[in-house]
């Protein structure tokens, strides 16, 4: 078998790794064992954080939900329980934006709910 120079990949490699520590700290941008490292926990917890994102957006959906629906003398609980009686499918992002942006828009799928 032909010899190979592995100079060009090694290279390729370490520059590839270099690019992504750009802005880290410390010996973490520029040496490569302690660049290495740091991307595995770097790129480990922006996997994990991209899903408790949509969890803290959800929660804050809740929240807002829960203090709009309160002044109208209704829990929250109760309200998604009434919407889903009613097969209105609205999701939370929504329903949290008209309570936000359109107090009066809300209010009417309240009263909607209320009805029997």
């Amino acid at each position: 078998m032909a010899r190979v120079k592995r100079g060009t990949i090694k290279t390729k490699r370490r520059k590839h790794i270099l690019e992504h520590t750009k802005g880290f700290r410390w010996g973490r941008k520029n040496k490569l064992r302690l660049a290495r490292e740091a991307l595995l926990h770097a790129w480990t917890y922006a996997y994990r954080d991209r899903r408790v994102k949509k969890r803290e957006k959800r929660r804050l959906w809740q929240t807002q939900i829960s203090a709009a629906v309160k002044n109208l003398g209704l829990s929250y609980s109760k309200f998604i329980h009434l919407l889903k009686q009613k097969n209105i499918q609205l999701d939370r992002k929504i329903l949290s934006l008209l309570a936000n942006e359109h107090p009066e828009v809300f209010n009417k799928i309240v009263e909607e709910v209320r009805e029997k």
